[in-house]
């Protein structure tokens, strides 16, 4: 097979699918090039239709839509990782309590800006701050990273003080401190899937590739990436 597999992803799982692509291709597998966007925007053009992807990794519930609108091959759905929050400060600045939800929710009143993301976790954690009845307070000092911006970018260049994303997008990026994961009690759990895209002349070869992504044998690659596997 000479032409990759083309696939399209968030930007959450870029890292970890390099690596999983890099153990699939030395152990024989097919080439693979996959372009990461923002989730929406990934999501978006898999819908449209227009373009010939192979195969889509998106949180669950986004594949689960592109299955039900008949773009995503049924039942070819693939779980992978589970994805958690972490919060992450500029080098150099204090480290703010994560010990409890009760002092994650102090640190948030107290942070000058809050910058989260546009995906899964950044739509609970409007959701949180709802809940504990701050959402009106903060509003002005809420920074969302466009699409396809990593929160931690915007913290490494001071323009948030306190970001929360998933730390599979934290852990590589240069100028930030990850002061640690969201306590248990209100910790964010995203589930990253992949599926065959409809209408792929590559079906069996994706099913290969996601079955191999969601082995045993790829799991080490998910932990060095801060996800566990699905």
């Amino acid at each position: 097979m000479t032409t990759p597999l083309r696939g399209i992803s968030s930007m959450a799982t870029r890292q970890v699918l390099a690596e999983l692509v890099q153990g699939w291709t030395t152990r024989g597998g097919e080439p693979v090039a996959i372009e990461s966007v923002g989730g929406v925007d990934a999501a978006r053009r898999v819908q449209g239709g227009e373009e010939p992807f192979d195969v889509v990794f998106l949180a669950s519930d986004a594949i689960d839509k592109l299955q039900a609108a008949g773009r995503v091959v049924p039942g070819s759905k693939v779980d992978l990782v589970h994805s958690g929050v972490a919060v992450a400060v500029r080098t150099g600045t204090p480290h703010p309590d994560l010990s409890s939800e009760a002092t994650v929710r102090q640190a948030v009143l107290a942070a000058p800006t809050i910058g989260y993301s546009t995906g899964p976790s950044g739509v609970a954690l409007q959701k949180l701050f709802e809940r504990w009845g701050i959402a009106e307070q903060v509003r002005e000092r809420t920074v969302q990273a466009p699409p396809g911006v990593p929160v931690g970018s915007l913290v490494a260049q001071g323009q948030v003080a306190l970001g929360f994303q998933q730390l599979s997008e934290l852990i590589s990026l240069q100028g930030i401190d990850v002061v640690g994961p969201l306590p248990a009690e209100i910790q964010i759990t995203t589930t990253f899937s992949g599926g065959i895209v409809a209408g792929s002349a590559n079906a069996d070869a994706v099913r290969r590739l996601l079955t191999f992504m969601a082995s045993p044998e790829a799991a080490e690659a998910k932990r060095r990436q801060g996800m566990d596997a699905a």
